[in-house]
């Protein structure tokens, strides 16, 4: 359901929950408010015009924030990998050489090797693959290691290609997901999210419970949030957390 209010379009929510909840979403400061069913227009209203300080504070912060260029996949472009900057060194090779697609970090480069004639969008696809098989290597200790510190059962997890979180968790049956983009951020970030999604199995809100079991367990959770918001959006078309 679509509410407007003043300048400020808002995408609500009706939830079987006690308290409403307002986020700003990157990249471009979509505000998404999730609401008690029982909780009446008026009071979702009056509830969003005391926070609207600090939703146009969350909104000019996204828009400060660097963006990427629209990526062309060409030799010379910036690529992140684990939150450091990589030359991008494309090598297309003649057909006629049988080659194996592939991405390679070598030499302070990241090297691409393609058939030559691969177009942009084949290019992209295979080193996000790259960032897939990067993050799949390095997410599996970090749940196992906080799952047993928290004290929680990760029945599993997926990397999936998210437009609004960084990371999101199905209660009911114990799985996480994980923004695929998360390959290019400081390796200190995935295990905050990785920490943040878990600690949703012992409490669903973003309430004062949960802030404390993050100060409990990773009390530099918010220099690393901070850290994970400071760094570079891509520049694909984001339609719409923390």
């Amino acid at each position: 359901m679509q509410l407007t209010i003043g300048s400020l379009d808002i995408q609500l929510q009706r939830k079987t929950i006690k308290h409403l909840h307002i986020s700003v979403m990157p990249p471009d400061g979509q505000i998404r408010v999730a609401a008690p069913e029982s909780m009446t227009e008026t009071a979702i209203r009056m509830a969003v015009i005391h926070r609207i300080p600090w939703i146009r504070k969350q909104q000019a912060n996204f828009a400060k924030q660097v963006r990427q260029s629209t990526r062309e996949m060409i030799s010379g472009e910036t690529h992140y990998l684990w939150g450091r900057r990589y030359r991008l060194e494309v090598n297309e090779l003649d057909a006629t050489q049988s080659i194996a697609s592939s991405v390679k970090l070598k030499n302070g480069k990241l090297i691409l090797t393609v058939s030559n004639g691969t177009s942009t969008v084949d290019k992209l696809k295979i080193l996000n693959e790259y960032y897939r098989a990067r993050l799949k290597a390095r997410a599996p200790d970090l749940i196992n290691k906080w799952s047993e510190q928290i004290d929680v059962t990760a029945s599993g997890w997926q990397v999936q290609k998210m437009k609004t979180k960084w990371g999101s968790c199905n209660i009911e049956e114990g799985r996480i997901l994980l923004n695929l983009e998360l390959a290019k951020k400081p390796f200190p970030c995935l295990e905050y999210i990785i920490v943040h999604e878990l600690l949703h199995f012992k409490e669903r809100q973003h309430n004062d419970r949960f802030k404390a079991l993050l100060d409990t367990h990773i009390p530099d959770w918010r220099s690393r949030r901070d850290l994970l918001n400071r760094m570079p959006l891509g520049q694909e078309n984001w339609k719409q957390r923390e």
